[in-house]
Parts: structure tokens; sequence; C-alpha cells
């Protein structure tokens, strides 16, 4: 898979639990049900109880979809993102393109939060000196 490993997991395991991935992830056992109900996580192991099993590379999927996320990657779009990476190579372009629009959004909001940031120096400079020259006041 082409996704990175962020979560700590024990050397050598390869099967969790639901509540391990929840320690592991800081995600809900809600969420992971939704996920899995709603095609981002679709093929979860089972045991022979009928419980969830997630495995190394469940949890470097949800380390991806965790940074998918952080993008404000809406959810549809990862739900297709999965869709297209389970159809194999032939999906490739279409992937590329997916992330390379969100991309294009992070750089946007990336320049807007340097702006805000700027706007921000500019305050805290403001009021780091009317406390040094009290007799000006505004803004």
């Amino acid at each position: 898979m082409e996704h990175m490993t962020e979560h700590p997991r024990p050397a050598g395991q390869d099967s969790y639990s639901i509540s391990e991935v929840v320690a592991f992830t800081g995600l809900t056992a809600h969420t992971l049900r939704w996920y899995e109900r709603i095609g981002l996580m679709p093929h979860v192991d089972r045991s022979h109880t009928g419980q969830r099993r997630f495995s190394n590379r469940d949890l470097d999927w949800l380390a991806f979809v965790g940074k998918l996320r952080l993008t404000g990657m809406p959810v549809a779009d990862m739900v297709r993102y999965a869709e297209l990476l389970r159809e194999g190579e032939s999906t490739f372009e279409a992937r590329q393109e997916l992330l390379e629009a969100t991309r294009r959004d992070v750089i946007s909001r990336i320049a807007e939060l340097h702006d805000t940031l700027a706007v921000l120096d500019h305050k805290i400079d403001f009021y780091a000196g009317a406390r040094r020259a009290p007799e000006r006041h505004s803004a």
C-alpha cells in the first residue's frame, strides 16, 4: 500500500481489536464502524466470533485517512479515493487528480493562514509598542 506508517504498535503483531485501534489512533469505535459502513474501510477482517480484527495495513490506511481529514478533504472524496484504490492500477490518474486537487486546496489554506499570521504579528507588535509608549493608543 502507498501509505505511511504512523501509529505505534507492538512488534510482530498484525491483528488488533477495535479497542486497541481506538487506543492507537484516538478515533472512537463509532468512527471506525462508520468508516467501515460508508466504504472507507470496507474489508476489515473478523474473528471467528465476528469481532473486527484490524491489521497493520488497516492502521496504515487510518493514518493516511487522518492526513486526508487534516487537509479538509470531504468524506465523500475520501470514500471515492478508497473506491479508486480498490479498483487497482487503472485508476492511478484519477487518484493523482484527486490528490492534486486536495493539494491545491491545502496550498490555498496555507496562504490564507500565512496572511492571518501576518495580521496577528502586526497586532502583537502594535501592542508590544503600545506598552512601551502608552501615549499612542488605537486599534
